[in-house]
C-alpha cells in the first residue's frame, strides 16, 4: 500500500512549526512575490533559506509557490528570484505559466518543477504534455473527479507524481481562475490578491428604478449567490489511497497556526491507522470529529463523487465551535507545563489537549499560579503564561481549547 504524502500549508513561520510537528510530509509556502495568497505573512528570501533548512532537518520536504499569471514585468523579475531559490535548495518550485516553467528549469534545474492547480489539468493528455515539457508533478484541478483521476493515474506517465486537494476552502470559480474580485475591488485573484467578493451579500436592482433594491433572501439576513462550502475527503482516506494519489494537499495558507495544525493532525492520524489496520478503519473515528474542530463553512467531497451542490448560498458563515486557550511553552516528563494564554480559562474545567499524532485528552487544571508562584483561579490576561498540570509529557506547541464558545459568526 503507497502511503500518500500530507502536503500542508504553511503561510508563515508559526504555520511552518505547526505543519512539521503535526505530521506535514512536506509543506507548501510562498516568497514575498509569485504566490497565489498576498493575504498571508508570506517570506521574505532570508526566511526562505530559514524555512528550508528547518523542514530539511525534519526530514520535511519544501516547495515554492510561483504560480500567479505572469505578465511582463513578472518575467523580468523572476530569474534572481528563481535563482535564489535553487540556491537554497528548495525541493519543489509550482508553477502555472510556462515561461516561469522555463525559467525554473534555466536557473533552478535541480528543482522539481509541480504545475499548479491553476494549470487546470483534467486529463491524462495533458498531464503527459506537461510531463514531456520537464514537469515532475501535476496538482491536479480540482474539477477532476475520482473517475477523472483514476483513469489519468492509469494512463499518466508512470514518473508524473500526481497531487490533488483533500481539505479547504473551494472557490466558485473554474480552478480558481475568478475575474469578479479585480472588476469589484481592484485586486486581482489570478495574483494572490483575491478580496473574495464570492462570500460578499448582494441584492437586486431592476434597471428602471435605480437606487431601489431587492432583497433575494435565503438565510433572513442576505444572499450568497456565489458562496461556496469547504472540502473535506477524511472520511474517503480509502478511495483515495487506492486511487493512487501521490499527494493528498490541505487548503489554508490564510489560515491559523492551530487550523495548519489540527488539521494535519486529523489527516495524518487517519491516514497511518488506515495504513495499519485497513481492515478496521472506520469513516466516523475521532479524526473525522478532529476536522470538525477547527473554523470551518460547511463542509461537501467537492467534484470527487460528482457533486453539484458545491455552491452555498444560505449563509457565507463559518462554523466554530472550538477555541483555542492556550499553548504550551514548557513541559516535562511529569506534565508540568508553562502556558501561554490564547483565550480566557479557569480552573475545574474541561478543556482539551491537541498534541501530535494522538488522539485529543480532556483536562481539567485542579491548581493554576503564575511564573511567580502565586494561586490564581483564571488567565484572562493576553498572552500570560502559568503554571499547570498536564496528563503528561506535551511537546512545545501543543494546544489546549475548549467547546461552545462561538458558533456561526460571519
Amino acid at each position: 500500500m503507497k502511503k500518500p504524502e500530507i502536503l500542508s500549508p504553511a503561510g508563515d513561520m508559526e504555520k511552518l512549526h505547526a505543519a512539521i510537528l503535526y505530521g506535514a510530509d512536506a509543506v507548501y509556502l510562498a516568497g514575498e512575490m509569485f504566490g497565489m495568497r498576498t493575504a498571508s505573512g508570506n517570506f521574505s528570501d532570508e526566511e526562505l533559506a530559514q524555512a528550508t533548512e528547518l523542514a530539511h532537518k525534519n526530514g520535511v520536504k519544501l516547495y515554492v509557490t510561483c504560480n500567479t499569471m505572469m505578465r511582463n514585468q513578472d518575467i523580468k523579475a523572476l530569474p534572481p528570484y528563481i535563482e535564489m531559490l535553487g540556491g537554497i535548495g528548495v525541493d519543489g518550485i509550482i508553477v502555472a505559466d510556462l515561461g516561469c516553467m522555463r525559467l525554473v528549469q534555466k536557473y533552478a534545474p535541480k528543482a522539481e518543477i509541480h504545475i499548479s492547480t491553476q494549470a487546470s489539468v483534467l486529463n491524462s493528455e495533458a498531464a503527459t504534455a506537461w510531463y514531456e515539457m520537464g514537469a515532475h508533478r501535476i496538482c491536479l484541478a480540482r474539477e477532476a473527479s475520482l473517475a477523472e483521476i483514476c483513469e489519468i493515474m492509469e494512463k499518466k506517465p508512470k514518473e508524473l507524481a500526481i497531487e490533488a486537494f483533500v481539505h479547504g476552502a473551494m472557490c466558485m470559480a473554474y480552478s480558481g481562475r475568478c475575474m469578479i474580485s479585480d472588476y469589484l475591488a481592484g485586486r486581482s485573484a489570478n495574483r494572490g490578491n483575491c478580496a473574495q467578493p464570492c462570500r460578499w451579500s448582494y441584492v437586486l436592482m431592476e434597471e428602471k428604478r435605480p437606487g431601489e433594491y431587492f432583497p433575494v433572501v435565503e438565510d433572513g439576513r442576505s444572499t450568497h449567490i456565489f458562496n461556496s462550502k469547504d472540502m473535506c475527503m477524511i472520511e474517503y482516506i480509502p478511495e483515495l489511497m487506492a486511487a493512487g494519489i501521490d499527494s493528498f494537499k490541505i487548503e489554508g495558507r490564510v489560515k491559523s497556526s492551530y487550523y495548519c495544525a489540527a488539521v494535519t493532525n486529523a489527516y495524518r492520524l487517519a491516514i497511518d491507522e488506515y495504513v495499519r489496520d485497513p481492515e478496521n478503519w472506520k469513516r466516523d473515528g475521532f479524526w473525522t470529529v478532529e476536522a470538525d474542530k477547527v473554523s470551518h463553512r460547511q463542509y461537501c467531497t467537492g467534484f470527487y463523487f460528482g457533486e453539484k451542490n458545491i455552491q452555498r448560498q444560505e449563509t457565507s458563515n463559518y462554523i466554530r465551535t472550538w477555541d483555542v486557550v492556550a499553548t504550551v511553552v514548557e513541559c516535562d516528563d511529569e506534565g508540568n507545563a508553562v502556558i501561554e494564554q490564547k483565550n480566557k480559562f479557569e480552573i475545574n474545567k474541561e478543556y482539551e489537549l491537541m498534541q501530535p499524532k494522538a488522539a485529543p485528552q480532556v483536562v481539567v487544571f485542579e491548581k493554576m499560579t503564575t511564573l511567580d508562584g502565586e494561586e490564581i483561579e483564571a488567565a484572562g490576561q493576553a498572552k500570560i503564561r502559568v503554571r499547570v498540570k498536564l496528563p503528561g509529557k506535551a511537546p512545545v506547541g501543543a494546544f489546549l481549547r475548549r467547546e461552545g464558545s462561538r458558533f456561526n459568526e460571519p
